[in-house]
């Protein structure tokens, strides 16, 4: 018994539960039999595969309930956890559309407008009043009238967070919950801007009460259960309630074309794609939360709603910028693919075409003007114009003069002298020290920038 055992240092051996562990140079030595290099504990494991991007996609056919697609993630053997139901994240902008839908409820037309312009909301807390300023995406306004179409179509922030406070916020939360969220919601001014945690699968059921002409229904993953001989044992039928008139839903499904039929839509990117035979439709909202830490993509089309998130478990580990962290980067691609794959299969049972027509008398004015495209609405997301190569044509809006600040700093570009000035003394070069505090000072203004205000994507 006092034989020392092979490969093992007394001095440096160590109770690990089961068995004993000597540090050697080249490896861990255990007592049992083999070699370990490596020990990885479960709390290693978690923050390691937390980091690595994964996604959750649901696809649903709203008029019979029947879940068509179900991906909880890129691969259950190593990550055996649900992002389709199990996980809830920030919806960012793919929330806008309650806050419209509360405009239509409210007796706004699709083409009633608002200005793009710097706000100021009051509300209270706890007894005091406090204020919430809310940007757009780029810092920038563009003092432009919009139609709520237009608005919801480029996804502008201040004119949503307008929206949401002549409707009230409350009001935003109560269709969210009729239309399908079952989680709860936080009813703050910014809520239509999706600062709260939900599921793949709320959203989902609640696009499909759009596009089910106003029916909510639950969705399904069973439809019957028979034994072995075929005699039914049980089968399932979706529980439906009507939330929506007829006229609202078609309306909301108006609104969602916008994204592609408007100037400067978020789902524009979707051209790209072998999606638009046959006169097809499809309606869409983009969504990113603050820091690009989430990635959405709602899509509808005549038949289907389909949702994708795109994220890492861990919300430490986001995107650095748009230009790779939008959802319209990130989560709308993978529905792209999806439907031309859809639509290529003969074997699917879905083809082109378009949404239905409405069977009920529309009284809200639809006709709603088209503006020319104005380069720095704050709404643009930059995959729109490089994939389109639009012709920019600026537009008279009879704006005030601060708004003509851009063409004087286009002038200065153009100048032959140097930017920068000549210092009358020689600059001092920053220390190693300094040049990390005022690249911490920069990231640490940064993040608080993006933290109250969150991408209008």
């Amino acid at each position: 018994s006092k034989r020392r055992r092979r490969g093992l240092n007394p001095s440096r051996r160590r109770n690990t539960g089961n068995y004993r562990t000597s540090h050697a140079r080249h490896g861990i030595h255990t007592s049992w039999n083999g070699t370990r290099d490596t020990l990885f504990s479960t709390l290693d494991s978690i923050k390691y595969y937390g980091k690595i991007l994964n996604t959750g996609m649901m696809t649903l056919d709203p008029f019979s309930g029947k879940i068509k697609v179900w991906i909880g993630g890129i691969d259950h053997k190593f990550f055996k956890y649900d992002h389709v139901n199990q996980s809830k994240r920030q919806a960012g902008s793919t929330f806008k559309p309650f806050a419209y839908l509360a405009a239509l409820e409210s007796g706004m037309n699709p083409c009633d407008t608002f200005t793009d312009k710097p706000v100021r909301i009051a509300y209270q807390d706890k007894g005091k009043t406090e204020y919430w300023e809310p940007r757009n995406a780029d810092w920038n306004n563009t003092y432009q009238e919009m139609s709520l179409r237009l608005a919801m179509a480029r996804s502008v922030n201040t004119i949503t967070a307008q929206v949401t406070e002549k409707v009230g916020w409350d009001n935003v939360v109560k269709w969210a919950h009729e239309c399908g969220i079952d989680s709860h919601l936080q009813s703050v001014p910014s809520v239509s801007l999706g600062p709260n945690d939900v599921s793949v699968y709320e959203m989902v059921k609640a696009y499909g009460t759009f596009l089910n002409g106003g029916i909510k229904t639950d969705p399904i993953l069973v439809e019957k259960i028979t034994d072995q001989d075929g005699n039914l044992i049980d089968d399932f039928k979706p529980k439906t309630k009507r939330a929506l008139t007829e006229e609202i839903s078609w309306l909301m499904l108006y609104m969602f074309r916008g994204g592609l039929d408007e100037p400067g839509g978020t789902s524009a990117a979707l051209w790209e794609w072998d999606l638009f035979k046959k006169n097809n439709q499809i309606g869409g909202k983009t969504g990113t939360s603050s820091d690009y830490v989430d990635a959405w993509y709602m899509g509808i089309t005549k038949d289907l709603v389909t949702g994708v998130w795109v994220g890492c478990d861990e919300r430490t580990a986001h995107f650095k910028n748009g230009e790779t962290g939008e959802g319209s980067r990130t989560a709308l691609p993978i529905f792209a693919k999806f439907m031309e794959k859809v639509y290529h299969d003969p074997t699917s049972g879905y083809t082109y075409g378009p949404f239905p027509k409405a069977t009920v008398k529309i009284t809200r004015n639809i006709d709603c003007p088209t503006p020319r495209y104005r380069a720095d609405t704050a709404a643009v997301d930059s995959v729109v114009l490089d994939s389109l190569n639009m012709d920019v044509t600026p537009v008279d809006e009879n704006q005030p003069a601060k708004v003509e600040e851009p063409p004087v700093k286009v002038e200065e570009k153009k100048t032959p002298e140097p930017i920068q000035k000549q210092p009358v003394t020689p600059e001092v070069p920053l220390t190693r020290k300094e040049e990390r505090e005022l690249r911490r000072k920069q990231k640490q203004e940064e993040k608080e920038r993006k933290k109250n205000n969150p991408p209008n994507n």
